[in-house]
């Protein structure tokens, strides 16, 4: 058992490491995927992420998703604007 923890935990801890940059695909940070933050609000991520990465995962998954349909509608109406993230 507590060797299945600590996977769990790792996996998390690497999930977050490698989604910091990304916050704004799970509705957390900046709404800008450009905009660059300090050590702390990335530790705070992985924190989050080593206990709830499943959850995350699937937080990211379905954001991306309604993200690429806001865009194919877009795309298919005419509008070729540019849908930013976090905007809705």
């Amino acid at each position: 058992m507590g060797i299945t923890l600590t996977v769990f935990c790792l996996v998390g801890a690497l999930f977050g490491l490698t989604t910091a940059s990304r916050r704004h695909l799970f509705s957390e940070g900046h709404s800008r995927p450009g905009a660059r933050d300090g050590w702390q609000p990335r530790m705070g991520w992985v924190l989050l992420c080593t206990l709830l990465w499943p959850l995350m995962l699937l937080t990211g998954a379905f954001n991306a998703m309604n993200a690429r349909a806001r865009r194919r509608a877009a795309a298919l109406s005419g509008h070729a604007t540019r849908i930013r993230p976090g905007h809705r």
